[in-house]
C-alpha cells in the first residue's frame, strides 16, 4: 500500500494539530487531510484510509454520520461528551469510540496505527487474490491450449497439406486464386511454428518442475539426516 492517508474531521484546530504532532514520533507516518465538520459531505472513500473525528460542534454529529453512511472505511470517534458518544454508537455500530482521557493521544495513535496496518494487510490480501485469480485464468487457458494442441495440429496439417497440393498441381488455380492459397499456406506454417513453441515451452516447464522436485527432495533428506 502507498503512504496511507488519515482524514481528521474537527472544528478545533488544536485537536488536528495535536493528533498530527503526536504522530510524528511514530515509525509509520501517514499523510493527513484536515476537514471541518460542516464540510464533511460527498466524501471519497478512496481519498483516505482511516477517519478520525473529534472536537466537533454538538449539532454537526448527525451531518458527519450521514457523510459516512455509504463508506466502509474505518472511523475513530474521539469524544468528551458521553451523549455524543451514545448517539454515535446508536447510529453506526462500526465506529470505534475513544474517550478523550488523559492519555487519549497515545491511545488514538495506537488504535489508528493498528487499523492502518490491518487496512494494509487487507489490501495486500485482496491484491494477492486478484493476482491468483488471473493466474488461474491463464492456467486454464494454457491447459486448454495443451489439450487441444493435437486436434488443432491435425486440422492445421490438413489445411497445410491441401494448400500445398493445390499449389503443386499445374493449372489447378487461377491467377487470382493462387496468391490467396499461398497466403493460406504461409499462415498455416506460422501457426504450426507457434504450436511447436507450445510444445517446447511445455518441455521446458516439465524440466524445471523435475529439477525443483529433485532439489526439494535433496533438501528434505539433508534436513532429516541433520535432525
Amino acid at each position: 500500500m502507498d503512504q496511507p492517508t488519515v482524514l481528521i474531521i474537527s472544528d478545533d484546530v488544536e485537536f488536528s494539530r495535536a493528533v498530527s504532532a503526536r504522530w510524528q514520533a511514530e515509525r509509520m507516518l501517514p499523510a493527513f487531510t484536515l476537514m471541518g465538520a460542516d464540510l464533511c459531505h460527498d466524501l471519497d472513500k478512496n481519498s483516505f484510509n482511516v477517519a478520525i473525528i473529534g472536537s466537533i460542534q454538538r449539532g454537526t454529529v448527525s451531518v458527519v454520520l450521514q457523510a459516512f453512511e455509504s463508506i466502509a472505511n474505518p472511523v475513530i470517534f474521539v469524544f468528551d461528551d458521553p451523549q455524543a458518544a451514545h448517539e454515535i454508537r446508536q447510529a453506526r455500530s462500526g465506529v470505534l469510540v475513544l474517550h478523550k482521557s488523559e492519555d487519549w493521544l497515545d491511545n488514538l495513535v495506537l488504535v489508528a496505527g493498528e487499523t492502518l496496518r490491518q487496512c494494509e494487510a487487507t489490501t495486500r490480501a485482496r491484491r494477492a487474490e486478484q493476482a491468483n485469480a488471473a493466474l488461474e485464468r491463464h492456467a486454464t487457458l494454457g491447459r486448454y491450449m495443451l489439450e487441444m494442441r493435437h486436434t488443432f495440429n491435425n486440422a492445421l496439417t490438413s489445411v497445410l497439406g491441401n494448400s500445398e497440393l493445390l499449389l503443386l498441381e499445374p493449372g489447378a488455380l487461377s491467377a487470382e486464386a493462387r496468391p490467396q492459397v499461398e497466403t493460406i499456406r504461409q499462415m498455416a506454417v506460422r501457426i504450426h511454428e507457434i504450436l511447436q513453441r507450445f510444445t517446447s515451452i511445455e518441455k521446458e516447464l516439465c524440466a524445471v518442475e523435475k529439477v525443483s522436485k529433485q532439489d526439494a527432495g535433496s533438501k528434505s533428506r539433508v534436513a532429516a539426516a541433520n535432525f
